[in-house]
């Protein structure tokens, strides 16, 4: 395991920083230390904050381009938090999950926690001119969101990057997902053609936001708040719960592997079932280091139904991410070892995150 030599950063909210990030390096390698990481959240915690006062906005758009107001809720957010195990102080730029797509022109609606998109390209003809804008109203407001975060984080919080999605689900997004599914059938051609624009420029957009964080002496972090001191991104298509594994294998799994080429750690997010049935696809990726395994709700519920996809991830050498309700944990412990296992654990309460480091500690 290389976790010897890695830097050094000093936060003051964080002081055990630099032994969780060997921690986290181990996971990234499918051993452990120690212990396993285990991060702990809160219900919908990213949104909840105490700086939620009206400052005279005409609308939702833009209390979300507000890149002072962002900042200042988290950072209300951020006082008093315990952050214990590998519960990490990340700002990440945040102007929806759509985003990428938005920055070829696409138009954003936005709610109280998330927006949402009207896909733009009523026409494959429209391919031929797709390309993404530098000048974009929702790039330049992601680029002035960051900038507000890196004048002011000091050694208090880690600043991340947007919620990057390339490829798949950007074509998804820009076309609309039912639209998309019949163009495998009446036009395939064109279908992977805008698969391509839609990951052609994905490194240059990932490059630009990178470059400038690690200009002001940042790491590779975003959404999973799962830092790396190279380059991170976290691989993800939700529109393929919508096809086979077939045209998954034809049309989508080239697309993921241009998307995780230049990366030093990629961290597939695997959303449901619907999606886990392209893994045996999906382990036939060079390049990535772990999954996310997001079981889901209601009947998805609990995550001990999902062992026999856990173990197929595990025996080919991959870590995970595993999110558990408190409840689960010690089912979850007893069926499995820890190495390459990183917990995310549902509770806010600090007495029952320091129970959880200690039961954690006795994992074998």
């Amino acid at each position: 395991m290389q976790t010897n030599n890695l830097p050094t950063v000093e936060l003051e909210t964080k002081p055990d920083f630099n032994r969780c990030m060997e921690r986290i390096y181990a996971w990234y390698e499918g051993e452990v230390l120690d212990r396993p990481p285990v991060r702990f959240y809160g219900h919908n915690a990213d949104f909840e904050s105490a700086a939620q006062a009206d400052r005279g906005w005409g609308s939702l758009k833009q209390r979300w381009f507000d890149a002072q107001f962002q900042v200042d809720a988290f950072e209300a957010g951020l006082d008093g938090a315990p952050l214990l195990g590998e519960t990490f102080p990340v700002f990440w730029p945040n102007l929806g999950p759509e985003v990428y797509a938005a920055f070829f022109g696409m138009q954003l609606h936005y709610g109280e926690t998330t927006s949402w998109a009207t896909h733009m390209i009523d026409d494959l003809a429209m391919i031929d001119d797709l390309a993404i804008d530098w000048d974009n109203e929702y790039l330049r407001g992601i680029d002035a969101i960051t900038d507000e975060a890196l004048a002011r984080c000091g050694r208090r919080f880690l600043v991340g990057y947007t919620d990057l999605h390339p490829g798949i689900d950007c074509a998804a997004s820009l076309r609309g997902s039912a639209q998309l599914c019949l163009d495998f059938y009446d036009n395939p051609d064109r279908a992977k053609q805008l698969f391509e624009v839609a990951v052609r420029d994905f490194e240059a957009v990932y490059n630009h936001f990178d470059s400038k964080l690690k200009s002001h002496g940042q790491l590779s972090v975003s959404w999973k708040h799962v830092p790396s001191f190279g380059r991170m991104h976290i691989p993800t298509a939700d529109f393929s719960s919508l096809i086979s594994p077939e045209q998954f294998r034809e049309f989508c799994l080239p697309v993921h592997a241009r998307e995780i080429q230049t990366m030093d750690h990629n961290v597939y997010h695997v959303d449901g079932p619907q999606v886990a049935r392209h893994l045996d696809h999906l382990l036939e990726l060079d390049g990535i280091q772990a999954y996310q395994w997001v079981q889901g709700v209601g009947e998805n519920y609990p995550i001990m139904q999902w062992v026999d996809i856990i173990r197929k991830i595990r025996s080919r050498g991959k870590s995970l991410i595993i999110d558990l309700a408190l409840e689960d944990l010690e089912p979850f412990m007893q069926e499995f070892r820890p190495e390459g296992f990183f917990l995310w654990v549902g509770t806010a309460d600090e007495t029952e995150q320091h129970e959880v480091l200690r039961r954690l500690k006795q994992w074998t």
